[in-house]
């Protein structure tokens, strides 16, 4: 007899084993369980599908192979399962194992971590979910841009092509405008920190006597996702909302997309763009402005001429002709005015003298102050009798108290042990009022007037 492959012994050849398809499976699933078990595999994401009992399928494939996924949601780690979708490069732990109903071998997944690109994907899902719930994505918080800016900040490497792109479109179409220029490295360990400080500082250029920018633009040329990765940064993206002025964002070319184009007041799709959203073509602002002065010339013109025309009419009225009567007549009216109102106002106050001569007379009439010494008088009689009562009600309460005071002295226990009383109580001060109280051997105390006598009960 000879082992076969699952380290069963193989039976003559004369008597061949016959496995059902269970077997077979169920011995594969135990070897393949047994000697792999728990692994590590990379690869990419494809055919993902999220059932409604929240359990994951998916096939994990590279450019040879690929095998079957299964991410139960019953997994102690199902309320923190990373979010999956097609494309992603991960790196999953799980138990090699076959379902036995397809015959299927398949990974059992444990854990799933972003791997290569897909770790650069999963930063970025994961700060663009943290600043999105901070509200810095908000549409209300992008300001508007300046029309006709005259100095704008660029933060950029000073040796890339963007930069001399950006400053012949600006020369090109707004020679009037001043450029501050920030140098910063766009790429590599140490440039988020360029980045972030060139836009705070050109957010600070008053408090060292500069003229301040009015708009800053923060970019680079194209490149790959890890090339443009300073731009999804934290330090840069809060850099950019934190500035107090507008920031246009311009990275890369037009497919690519940073968390800074999201913060920004605006984004460009390349740096050369955003320099022409940010100012006017001179080309079209000198045949606008002439057409402008053109109306502007026509509308004073025509409105010198109706102010002509009406200074003309004006010099042929009676104001122009006559003024001294004009005056004289407005002086009379107004003194007539003057006198009408003097009368009136005279009117007034006599009328006014009489009320109040008449309210004096009532006054006197009634003699208040006579009133007054009666009501005293009154007061005096009632405070009196209130006093006598009070008085009085005290006395017959002090003699009340008295009274009982002597009861209370005549029947405490101490005058009646003076007057030849006992009183016994037991051992622990209980008073004993029946003979029901004790039995034989009961310690019982008999206080009198000057002590107490210990006996015990028969």
């Amino acid at each position: 007899m000879t082992a076969d492959l699952f380290g069963a012994a193989e039976p003559a050849r004369d008597e061949p084993r016959v496995w059902s398809v269970s077997e077979l499976t169920r011995a594969v699933r135990s070897t393949l369980e047994d000697q792999i078990g728990v692994v590590w595999v990379e690869g990419e994401i494809s055919n993902y599908r999220r059932q409604p009992s929240g359990h994951q399928y998916f096939t994990l494939k590279d450019a040879q192979a690929q095998v079957a996924c299964v991410w139960f949601a019953r997994s102690g780690l199902r309320l923190k399962q990373t979010a999956l979708s097609d494309g992603m490069q991960v790196q999953v732990r799980g138990t090699l194992t076959v379902y036995e109903a397809r015959g299927q071998y398949q990974l059992n997944v444990q854990l799933v971590q972003a791997g290569g690109a897909g770790l650069l994907q999963a930063k970025f899902e994961a700060l663009k979910r943290k600043l999105e719930a901070e509200g810095l994505f908000a549409a209300e918080r992008k300001r508007p841009l300046p029309k006709f800016p005259t100095r704008i900040g660029i933060v950029t490497s000073p040796t890339g092509a963007a930069l001399r792109d950006i400053l012949n479109i600006l020369a090109r179409r707004a020679p009037w405008v001043q450029v501050m220029i920030q140098p910063v490295r766009v790429q590599g360990e140490g440039a988020a920190e360029e980045i972030a400080t060139a836009v705070a500082a050109l957010n600070r250029l008053a408090e060292f006597g500069i003229p301040p920018v009015e708009v800053i633009l923060v970019g680079r040329g194209g490149g790959s996702a890890e090339d443009l990765w300073e731009f999804n940064e934290e330090i840069v993206v809060r850099a950019i909302a934190d500035s107090i002025i507008p920031v246009v964002s311009a990275v890369g070319h037009e497919i690519d997309f940073t968390i800074a184009d999201l913060v920004a007041d605006l984004r460009a799709p390349t740096p050369s763009a955003a320099a022409e959203l940010l100012v006017p073509d001179i080309s079209e602002l000198l045949p606008r402005l002439a057409r402008l002065r053109g109306q502007l010339q026509r509308a004073l013109f025509t409105l010198l001429a109706g102010e002509r025309r009406r200074l003309e009419f004006l010099a042929r009225t009676a104001l122009f002709r006559e003024p001294a009567k004009r005056v004289s007549e407005a002086a009379q009216r107004l003194d007539l005015t003057w006198e009408t109102l003097r009368r009136t106002l005279r009117a007034a106050l006599d009328e006014a003298g009489q009320h109040l001569k008449a309210l004096r007379a009532s006054v006197r009439q009634h003699r208040p102050d006579q009133l007054l010494a009666l009501r005293r008088v009154r007061f005096e009689s009632v405070r009196l009798q209130l006093a006598d009562r009070l008085r009085y009600a005290l006395n017959d309460r002090r003699t009340q108290l008295q009274r009982a005071s002597q009861v209370v002295h005549l029947l405490a226990p101490n005058s009646m042990l003076a007057r030849g009383y006992s009183m016994t109580t037991t051992a622990d001060g209980k008073i004993i009022a029946s003979r029901k109280e004790v039995v034989p051997g009961t310690v019982i105390l008999t206080n009198v007037s000057d002590g107490s006598i210990r006996s015990v009960v028969e």
